[in-house]
This record gives C-alpha cells, sequence and structure tokens, in this order.
C-alpha cells in the first residue's frame, strides 16, 4: 500500500477567501461588520418575538427558528474566518474540521425546510384564514419545526461520519474557507464516488422538494389573491408574504445560480463567492428583511424600546 494512504490527517489548512495579502486586512473589516450586524439582528428578533405578546403567533414563531438558523450558521463559520485572517495561519484541526461541517450541514438543511415551513404557513393564512389558528396549532408549529431539526440533524451526522471515517491522502489543503463536504470528497483516498452519489441525492431532494413547497404555496396564494374582490384584501395578502418572498428569492436565486451553472463556468472560487453569499450575507439580510418591511416587528420594538425607557426613567427617580 502506498505510504501516503497510511498518513493519519491530524489537521487542514483553509485556502480561506483570497491567497492576496493586500485584500487581508478590509476584508477582516467588512467580514467582522456582517457579522456582528448578523448576531444583533438575529438575536434582536428572536428576543423581541419571545418577550412581546403580539409576536406570538406561528409566522413569528417560524421567524424565530429561522434567525436562530441564521445565528447558528454565521457563528460556525464567521470567528473561525476572523481568527484566520488576524493570525494570517488559516490552519483547522482534524475534529475542529469535522465539527464545523457537521453544524453547517444541520443549519444549512434546516433554512431549506424552515422556507418551505413559512411558506406553507402563509398559504393557510391567506387561502383558509378562518381555520388558520386551527390549522396552525402550536402543537403543530412545533411539528413542523421539529421534523427538520430532526432530519437535518440525521443528514448532518451521516455525512460527517461517512466523511471523517474515510482515510484522507495527499495535499490536506482544502479549497476554500470553510469545512465543505464537496472540498473534502477529492481528498478522500476510497469510497469518495460513494459518498459523492449520496451528496448529490439528498442535495437534490433538499433544494427540490423544498422549493416545490414553495412554488406550489405561492402558485395557490396567487390563485386566492386574484379571486380577491377588494383591491386592499390584496394589498394585505402581499404584505404579508412581501418577507419571507424576498428572503426566499435571495437564498434559493444564490443556490441555483450556484448549481445551474455550466460546467465550464463552475470552479471552486465561484462556489466560494456564493458560500459567502448564503453563509454570511443572507444571515445578515434575513433579520434586516423581517424588520424593516414589517410594521409588526417595527411596533413591537418601539414598544419594547418605550418600555424600557420607563423602566430606566423610574428606577432613576428611586435614586
Amino acid at each position: 500500500m502506498d505510504q501516503k494512504n497510511l498518513t493519519v490527517m491530524t489537521e487542514f489548512i483553509l485556502i480561506g477567501v483570497t491567497r492576496r495579502p493586500e485584500l487581508q486586512l478590509p476584508l477582516l473589516g467588512v467580514f467582522l461588520l456582517v457579522y456582528m450586524i448578523t448576531v444583533m439582528g438575529n438575536l434582536g428578533l428572536i428576543l423581541l418575538t419571545k418577550v412581546d405578546s403580539r409576536l406570538h403567533t406561528p409566522m413569528y414563531f417560524f421567524i424565530r427558528h429561522l434567525a436562530i438558523i441564521d445565528l447558528g450558521n454565521s457563528t460556525v463559520i464567521c470567528p473561525k474566518m476572523l481568527v484566520n485572517f488576524v493570525v494570517n495561519q488559516n490552519i483547522i484541526s482534524y475534529y475542529e474540521c469535522a465539527t464545523q461541517l457537521a453544524f453547517f450541514l444541520l443549519f444549512i438543511i434546516s433554512e431549506f425546510f424552515i422556507l418551505s415551513v413559512m411558506a406553507y404557513d402563509r398559504y393557510v393564512a391567506i387561502c383558509n384564514p378562518l381555520l388558520y389558528n386551527v390549522i396552525m396549532s402550536p402543537r403543530r408549529c412545533h411539528v413542523l419545526v421539529g421534523i427538520p431539526y430532526l432530519y437535518s440533524t440525521f443528514q448532518s451526522l451521516m455525512f460527517t461520519i461517512k466523511i471523517f471515517t474515510l482515510t484522507f491522502c495527499g495535499s490536506n489543503v482544502i479549497s476554500h474557507f470553510y469545512c465543505d463536504d464537496v472540498p473534502l470528497i477529492p481528498m478522500l483516498c476510497s469510497n469518495a464516488q460513494e459518498v459523492q452519489l449520496l451528496i448529490i441525492m439528498f442535495s437534490a431532494f433538499n433544494l427540490i422538494s423544498t422549493l416545490l413547497v414553495v412554488l406550489l404555496s405561492y402558485l395557490l396564494i396567487l390563485i386566492a389573491v386574484f379571486r380577491m374582490h377588494s383591491a386592499e384584501g390584496r394589498r394585505k395578502a402581499f404584505s404579508t408574504c412581501g418577507s419571507h418572498l424576498t428572503v426566499v428569492v435571495v437564498f434559493y436565486g444564490t443556490l441555483l445560480f450556484m448549481y445551474l451553472q455550466p460546467k465550464s463556468a463552475h470552479s471552486f472560487e465561484t462556489d466560494k463567492m456564493a458560500s459567502v453569499f448564503y453563509t454570511l450575507v443572507i444571515p445578515m439580510l434575513n433579520p434586516l428583511i423581517y424588520s424593516l418591511r414589517n410594521k409588526e416587528v417595527k411596533n413591537a420594538f418601539h414598544r419594547i424600546n418605550r418600555n424600557l425607557l420607563k423602566l430606566v426613567f423610574m428606577s432613576f427617580l428611586r435614586l
């Protein structure tokens, strides 16, 4: 047996976002700002939808879980990337890489299904408004969130275990800025085709099945809206879907751009840029979209601020 096949990998080297030294400092500033906005935006949305009783509805329950997923997805990748910018040494240990891959898959797969569940929720709200609270009961909401988490955990563990129980050989350089399954596959010594086939099958199922649910939900919503006689009713229906539709278009648009490229134009560099967008930029944009386009979220934010100011003022008077 070739000696290189017997080498035990203890660490990997990540190529990073760019190899150009002059871009390291500007990118550090950009991604630090992106991560800070992501943390504040998603944490704020989580706390707001938890604290304000007027936001205790199925729609905001799903928005809260989307914020948890976005925060988790960004946190799995961004802090390590920022550290690598500072120390200028893109090294990640074997077990740290496996952990990062597992959590990245968990959050990114969960996002597919949460977005499709949110589309179904909007369909029920617009097409069956009188039965909305019955259909979207608290128990059903927890089931609709719990199943995607369980499924994504299963898939995450399956791929992580399959990849990291096989032998790596040759170079330990990963052509990416985090541990992803696609750049790890070529580094495997054996059974790479089997793992690659499984990844393609499950990725296709995740993308197609959730996209079909989203498209079908919005098709039925459009039919219901066009049947409305009231212009005000149509406006309200579109306004309730606007934020979610924006998030869906940005998320699926990025993924379809990456997957549907011709092979001649497909490269790890284009994958890397798309990955920056859906792992770092989209988690930052989502809470902004739901905050800036949603009157209920704005009103809840103002109510919380007023209550905090009153509390501070009363505390000051007691001194």
